[in-house]
């Protein structure tokens, strides 16, 4: 991968990490629920495969398409974060401690948040190749090679986010009924 793509991953983590910081120190938001009080069928109905395909999708093409404005792509990182964030920080506070809440998450994150990441640079692609050629430092706005390596990064995304859809779905669900089953 070149350089550039890398310097955009890194931009991409540095907004994502930001967001989870922030989403984690957030002490007034709390999720409504207690995971311990919901029934398996709830648990169930929440974690179908297509619904959060669907969700994870839709992040990453706001990320992918949104790099012409800039704004959607830094917010859609952020956010993310933020999210994951505060999802980490109301599970440990449900007394789940951040062994049993990394249990929860990491499955499905090792492949959600690079997917996120990726399609973030993905997003800043384009608009870092045009300011580029708006400078000078290039003859063409976007080249073939600017092509194949946006399109490169926009499949790697959803190839992860598909894959941790899949993990979410079906891999979270059963640790979380154990999880139920333990604390009943």
């Amino acid at each position: 991968m070149k350089r550039i793509n890398l310097s955009l991953i890194f931009l991409s983590i540095i907004i994502y990490f930001l967001g989870l910081v922030k989403g984690y120190l957030s002490p007034i938001i709390r999720i409504d629920f207690e995971v311990r009080n919901l029934s398996l069928n709830q648990i169930e109905a929440n974690l179908s495969y297509i619904e959060i395909l669907e969700n994870n999708i839709f992040v990453v093409v706001c990320e992918v398409l949104g790099g012409i404005f800039l704004l959607p792509v830094i917010n859609s990182l952020f956010f993310s974060g933020f999210t994951v964030g505060l999802i980490i920080n109301n599970l440990i506070v449900l007394n789940n401690g951040l062994k049993n809440s990394l249990l929860i998450i990491l499955p499905h994150a090792i492949f959600e948040i690079p997917a996120i990441i990726i399609a973030g640079a993905a997003g800043f692609k384009i608009p870092y190749e045009i300011v580029r050629y708006l400078a000078g430092k290039k003859e063409t706005i976007l080249t073939k090679e600017d092509v194949k390596e946006y399109l490169a990064l926009v499949f790697i995304s959803i190839i992860l986010i598909v894959i941790a859809a899949w993990i979410e779905a079906n891999v979270t669900l059963k640790i979380a009924k154990a999880m139920l089953n333990l604390t009943m």
